[in-house]
């Protein structure tokens, strides 16, 4: 008996303890900078019940566990998550890469497209918004961000923290941006972003982000896809399409590539269509519109240390409808075109030098064509043209303890276009009368920059400068704008910038920020040289005025992170005050162009006013299986010398999702509430009339079918409520607000290879 338990037993224990063995078997995994190739000192990890810190070549010790998530952390590369499959790669080649996270040291929220991890500081963005023919749409995901709403279903304009048109840099890869052709902008430079071109969106909020631009009220930067190699001959590509009840709105978006060791080369396509919708409370709202993009992405790695990259896209739009204004959009066609080169150096303090090229051109016709012809007296129309083109260079060093961007760029805009107005009724039949919008104005934007990042004692440190020197030039000065505003017509003024900012760990889980920026921004095309246009919230005519002041934001925003096992709060409090802050006021003396215009208003600086507000976002994972989160946003927004509210303020704005992650990862669902106060503190100089609150639910189901291809439904607005956001503009002629969609039902499918 005893051998036989010795001829059994110790086979078995020598099984087990070879089994324990190898399930305990302890691995390396060296934490690298993708960039320098240094090594990843000080990064904290907690791996299922394993915790530990990076030793001085970077590396941890760790044991394999199935099904667990690795969440990492450090100072200068941010919070970051590993999946079984990654950790187990990493295992394997005994390496982990990561870039470095500095832009998040700022307030900054970042929208990724498609994320190939779900870290949870970030919104996950998925295919339905990737068919998204509007930027925007993909932005006001955010509670932190509203929209102007002028069309029923195009041309979205941002608004941050109040701050709009051009207090927001808005910028494609850091550099490139366009110029809205129509004075009312039809065509905001968020509605050229194509979602299916882009990788992610970084919303910088304050001007505390200098690098691409005078940031004045905030950055809004589209980031493409990235060039990858691969050592071998390879293709890639997806294939996405969708549709929405509401409306019979379709959407569809494609992409082809092919790559090797030196190229990629990447072709992209989307085309949307959409009819007018009906809203909640039954009625119609005319939402026409129709939206193709093309494009191609064109990389070529030269050698281990030198990269060219090149892109173009073309976005085409016709006869989409805008209800809140005197005319539709027939056609837009805009062109996209950026070259940029990438060197990087080796064992020195400058790492690496990137330069770009851009230029970007409009070309929009908007009339009144597909209106009634009772009620109105003439055939209007606007063909209108904008460029912008110009470069960046910038150098990226790197020291012990700190980084430092420099650089400079040039931006020059200008824009031009003639409405023509052909009677046939009334008085003036067989007339034609022809007016001047922009009267051929240019403004050129030089700039140095410069972006500082230094550690000292768990302190990070942030030094932002930038000076512009901004020259403005009306080349057809019209009589009736030179009657107004006198002969000048040059205008040369230097703006300098600054913001200072820290972010202090004050705990494992607690980390506190102060930002303090000051920006000053010159007036746009619109401010300087608009001729007579009603492009404000109210019916009046605009007139520019190129003798405006540089209107002056000095800017506080306090952050606070605390990051726990499962769940995340950040708060960012924000006090604005602003000095010189352009405006309008009604001017009697003046004569409006139009005959149904109630007056004139003139462009000028406000000496005192303020904004304040907070933003909180909470997220937290409740299982394996669900996680929620919350965001509220609300801002107050106060003209001090006419002591009242700044117009087109939103309400405070509550959102909250509850997420779930089922069948192994194949099945997902997403069901979210969002509560918007009314707004009463409106601006009577403007005419602006309060709006109720409202509630909205909405859910979504997706679906892996197959590994490469996904199902997603899902119901906006379930209780069909009729509703309006505040910014929504009226409807022409009258008092009654754009209404957003009803109910709407939507589906799509997406294949990835």
């Amino acid at each position: 008996m005893t051998n036989l338990v010795k001829g059994t037993l110790v086979p078995f224990l020598l099984f087990m303890s070879f089994f324990w063995t190898q399930a305990q078997e302890t691995h390396e995994i060296k934490l690298v900078n993708q960039e320098t190739m240094r090594p990843i000192i000080g990064a904290t990890f907690q791996y299922g019940t394993q915790r530990g810190i990076s030793d001085h070549s970077g590396t941890i010790l760790v044991h394999l566990e199935n099904k667990e998530i690795m969440k990492l952390s450090h100072l200068s590369f941010g919070t970051w998550e590993l999946n079984a499959t990654a950790i187990k790669k990493a295992i394997k080649e005994k390496v982990f890469y990561k870039q470095e996270d500095f832009i998040n040291l700022h307030p900054v929220t970042v929208l990724a497209i498609r994320p190939s991890e779900k870290p949870i500081d970030k919104i996950k963005i998925d295919y339905q918004e990737q068919l998204a023919h509007d930027a925007t749409a993909i932005l006001t995901q955010n509670p932190g961000v509203s929209s102007i709403r002028k069309g029923g279903n195009y041309g979205f304009d941002p608004v941050i923290r109040g701050f709009k048109y051009d207090q927001l840099n808005i910028v494609l890869d850091g550099a490139q941006s366009t110029i809205a052709a129509c004075p009312n902008r039809m065509d905001p430079p968020t509605s050229q972003m194509a979602p299916n071109m882009l990788d992610r969106i970084e919303i910088l909020k304050g001007p505390h982000a200098l690098r691409f631009g005078t940031g004045f009220g905030g950055t809004i930067n589209f980031i493409p896809a990235q060039i990858t190699f691969s050592e071998e001959n390879s293709y890639y590509g997806r294939a996405s399409s969708g549709f929405e009840t509401n409306g019979d709105v379709s959407r569809n978006e494609a992409k082809i590539g092919f790559m090797n060791k030196r190229l990629d080369l990447a072709f992209f396509g989307s085309w949307s269509k959409g009819n007018d919708y009906t809203a909640g409370n039954g009625s119609t709202v005319a939402a026409n519109f129709e939206r193709s993009s093309v494009g191609l992405h064109l990389g070529f790695k030269h050698s281990a240390l030198s990269q060219f990259k090149f892109s173009a896209i073309q976005n085409k739009a016709r006869d989409a409808d805008f209800p809140a204004l005197p005319m539709d959009l027939r056609k837009d066609h805009t062109w996209l075109l950026n070259a940029r080169h990438d060197l990087r150096f080796e064992e020195r303090n400058l790492f690496s030098w990137n330069t770009t090229l851009f230029a970007s051109f409009v070309d929009h016709l908007m009339d009144n064509l597909l209106r009634p012809e009772t009620g109105r007296m003439s055939n209007n129309s606007t063909n209108a043209n904008t460029f912008n083109y110009g470069g960046r260079s910038e150098g990226v060093w790197i020291f012990d303890e700190s980084k430092l961007y420099a650089g400079a760029d040039l931006r020059i805009e200008g824009a031009k276009g003639i409405r023509e107005r052909s009677f046939f009724k009334g008085p003036n039949s067989g007339v034609t009368l022809v007016d001047n919008a922009w009267q051929e104005g240019v403004i050129s934007k030089g700039g140095l920059f410069a972006e500082y990042h230094i550690k000292r004692k768990n302190i990070q440190y942030i030094l932002s400068s930038r000076i512009v020197l901004n020259h403005a030039t009306i080349n057809k000065p019209t009589l009736e704008f030179i009657q107004a505003n006198g002969l000048k017509n040059t205008s040369t003024q230097w703006n300098p910038n600054i913001s200072i900012g820290l972010k202090k760990p004050l705990s494992e889980s607690v980390t506190l920020g102060t930002w303090f920026g000051r920006a000053q921004r010159s007036g746009g095309l619109t401010e300087r040289f608009i001729n007579y246009f009603p492009v404000g919230l109210d019916p009046y005519e605009l007139v520019g005025n190129p003798f405006l002041l540089p209107e002056i934001n000095h800017q506080l925003d306090v952050t606070f992170e605390w990051v726990g096992p499962k769940s995340k709060i950040n708060i960012d409090l924000f006090a604005s005050y602003l000095k010189d802050f352009i405006s309008s006021y009604i001017d009697t003396d003046l004569n409006p162009r139009l005959p149904m215009s109630p007056g004139v208003r003139r462009y000028i600086n406000i000496e005192k006013a303020y904004k304040t507000g907070l933003e909180f976002n909470w997220s937290q994972e409740l299982s394996a299986q669900f996680k929620h989160q919350m965001g509220i946003a609300y801002t107050i927004a106060q003209d001090v010398e006419r002591e009242e509210p700044l117009p087109e303020i939103a309400p405070l704005d509550i959102r909250y999702t509850l997420m779930g992650n089922h069948l192994k990862g194949k099945l997902q669902t997403e069901v979210s509430f969002r509560h918007v106060l009314e707004q009463s503190r409106v601006s009577k100089e403007y005419g602006e009339t309060t709006s109720p609150s409202f509630s909205l639910v909405d859910a979504t189901i997706g679906y892996s079918i197959y590994e490469n291809t996904r199902l997603s439904a899902g119901v906006n607005n379930l209780l069909n409520r009729s509703y309006n956001e505040h910014l929504n503009r009226s409807v022409r002629g009258t008092n009654e607000p754009i209404l957003a969609p009803g109910r709407n039902l939507f589906a799509s499918l997406n294949i990835n290879f």
